[in-house]
């Protein structure tokens, strides 16, 4: 009876408050799991902007909480709302929706996952959250249920363009098992010592969408999950384009450092030749999807599903196109088929659905199969794998998977890598594969993304100009003290595999930019953390009569084309000259500082987020798809998140 009475109650307020729009209750709901929302904001969403709904670990502001804990309902900003799962077994969703142009809001599904262990839902009552303003929040009445409950649909009004959303019971949440590899981080060499560095360049750019999901989710990235030289190479740079037909050019330049002004900052920026879309080879392209059980949530293999069938509009009659998928067992969903035959590949890729354990390593065997049978000489020979990167089933050895793409690799069929989702990313192991793939690893965190990897840049995602590319710097003992390579950390090489053609290296795609900075300490200044006690049994090295140059140091590049096992060597001499900050190099540095702050490197000197700021706006150029106003935004929310005093999660290695 008493509990009789208490739902009517609840039942009531809702009622007096949907019809008089005037109940309000200033304290968290009284009782039950809060199923549905319904927000009313003045502010209307602007058309081709995002209105997004996610589920964050962010708890520091005050707002409609459930009475179980188990949810928190915010306005984080203008036009923005988050929906956040505070109590372990509550799975995190993420959803986001683009308003097309002159066209309302498309209804917002939002589902969000309760382990069957959880508290079961009662009724929930009404409340407004503090700083939305004339806005309020209703929580609906809802019957215990189990974990495949139907979804409750709300109607509300968003800007007065009209949407829904959906709380649904479901599966138990997973634990969190992201991984990353320990990065230690690249310290100052002395040239006395060592006056050569040398490493593997990287066009990878996984780091930084990455990196940017954390902080679009309210929370610092892990230490580790932060590759410094993955976010400056996800930004391109206009350097000179290369010349007499080589594959890319090379362009320095030298200026006080931002973050330590009596060091020096060294670029070595790379541009890959371009290649107009006419010029394309014909693609084989393998498709190689887990559709495995953890692939189910919309960002994982629903958002590969839409980007690949913005890929399939672009195919040519030249192209090829097959999809493999695995999961407790593998198979082939689309055989090798020319890209005009758009309506075979669009219904194949809307059939896919996920379910099943994981066995990665089967699926890559049939998805080089096909991709060998469908062999185009002189073309692009690829397997592009996407998954959130558990390859728990299946894979006796680690070292059989590394060498059959190694094999594969040398047989000219390269294997990129796209990793999606949350919560259970072993970007470690993705980025190994590409690595071993000659291939690249992208991490896809909203649909922008896939379209900038697939589309927009598909030639330098998938078009290789050189292969094996290797950088090794000699400093000139009389114009330096000590160096630091800033980033590259898995990616630094023997000395001695500079000039051996059978270590591999990175691949650069058309049109690719890549860029590398150093660190310059000039000789007498203190160097911290390098000592080194005097030889017995020899004397230090001796400058020769070459470092009475005016050169800096000297850069050398090695690379291999695309269908060669030997080598070729530039050469490249850099003068002692100090010159201002250039738009390249202060842009970069403002990348550089971002990467240090947030991996707390013992390096950043006087690098702040203001400083970051301010030197990305100031260099920020031309910038037609904004992505570097978006980095603005994102140094300026990492601020934020800091202030806060918001620990990192730790790494899983």
């Amino acid at each position: 009876m008493r509990l009789l009475l208490s739902s009517l109650l609840v039942g009531f307020v809702a009622v007096c408050f949907l019809a008089f729009g005037s109940a309000q209750v200033e304290n968290p709901t009284k009782a039950g799991i809060l199923a549905g929302v319904v927000v009313d904001d003045a502010a209307a969403p602007v058309a081709g902007t995002t209105v997004e709904l996610r589920v964050g670990p962010r708890v520091d502001r005050t707002a409609i909480t459930d009475a179980h804990g188990a949810f928190r309902f915010e306005n984080v900003a203008p036009g923005t709302y988050e929906l956040r799962a505070l109590m372990a077994g509550f799975r995190p969703v993420s959803m986001s929706v683009v308003v097309p142009k002159d066209r309302p809001l498309p209804a917002v599904r939002l589902t969000v996952a309760r382990a069957s262990s959880s508290p079961q839902p009662g009724p929930v009552g009404v409340a407004k959250p503090e700083g939305v303003a004339g806005g309020t929040v209703v929580g609906l009445p809802t019957a215990p249920a189990p974990a495949a409950a139907a979804p409750v649909r709300v109607g509300g009004a968003l800007g007065g363009l009209s949407y829904g959303q959906v709380a649904r019971m479901a599966a138990p949440a997973a634990f969190n098992t992201e991984a990353y590899d320990k990065i230690d981080e690249n310290r100052f060499h002395r040239v006395a010592d060592d006056p050569l560095s040398t490493f593997s360049i990287d066009v990878d750019t996984a780091s930084y969408s990455n990196v940017r999901r954390f902080l679009n989710q309210g929370t610092l990235p892990p230490a580790d999950a932060v590759r410094v030289e993955e976010l400056i190479n996800y930004f391109r740079f206009p350097y000179k384009d290369s010349q007499d037909g080589a594959p890319f050019s090379v362009t320095t330049e030298v200026s006080a450092c931002p973050w330590n002004p009596r060091h020096r900052l060294a670029l070595i920026g790379l541009q890959a030749r371009r290649m107009t879309a006419e010029r394309t080879p014909p693609r084989n392209l393998v498709f190689l999807l887990d559709v495995s059980g953890s692939m189910t949530p919309p960002d994982k293999l629903p958002l590969v599903k839409t980007a690949m069938r913005m890929l399939a509009d672009t195919l040519h009659p030249a192209d090829r196109v097959a999809i493999v998928v695995y999961a407790g067992a593998s198979g082939l969903v689309l055989p090798s088929t020319p890209g005009d035959r758009k309506s075979e590949i669009q219904r194949a890729i809307a059939d896919l659905q996920p379910g099943g354990s994981t066995n990665g390593a089967a699926g890559i065997q049939l998805a080089y199969d096909i991709a060998g049978q469908a062999f185009i000489k002189g073309g692009i020979n690829r397997v592009i794998l996407a998954t959130d990167g558990d390859f728990n089933v299946g894979v006796t050895s680690q070292g059989e998977l590394i060498r059959l793409i190694e094999e594969k690799r040398e047989k000219g069929i390269f294997l990129s890598v796209l990793g999606v989702g949350t919560g259970n990313l072993k970007d470690s192991t993705m980025e190994k594969l590409a690595d071993k793939g000659n291939g690249n690893y992208a991490y896809l965190d909203s649909l922008h993304e896939a379209r900038r990897v697939l589309i927009a840049e598909a030639g330098a995602t998938l078009v290789t100009v050189a292969k094996d590319v290797k950088i090794q710097v000699e400093f000139n003992p009389r114009a330096v003290g000590a160096y630091k390579l800033i980033g590259y950390e898995n990616r630094i090489l023997q000395h001695q595999d500079f000039n051996d053609d059978k270590k591999d290296a990175g691949e650069i795609g058309a049109g690719h930019t890549v860029t590398a900075l150093y660190e310059i300490i000039p000789p007498g200044q203190p160097i911290e953390g390098v000592s080194v006690d005097p030889l017995k049994y020899q004397d230090e090295a001796k400058p020769n009569a070459n470092a009475k140059s005016d050169e800096l140091m000297t850069v050398k590049l090695r690379y291999k084309q695309p269908d060669s096992d030997t080598s070729q060597l530039v050469s490249v001499a850099v003068r002692d000259r100090v010159g201002e900050l250039t738009p390249n190099l202060g842009f970069a540095s403002a990348v550089a500082e971002f990467g240090m702050l947030l991996r707390r490197s013992e390096f950043k000197g006087q690098s702040t987020w203001a400083t970051a700021q301010e030197l990305a706006r100031r260099y920020r150029g031309d910038d037609p798809d904004g992505y570097r106003a978006e980095f603005v935004r994102l140094v300026e929310l990492a601020a934020a998140l800091d202030a806060q005093n918001l620990t990192p999660p730790q790494s899983r290695r």
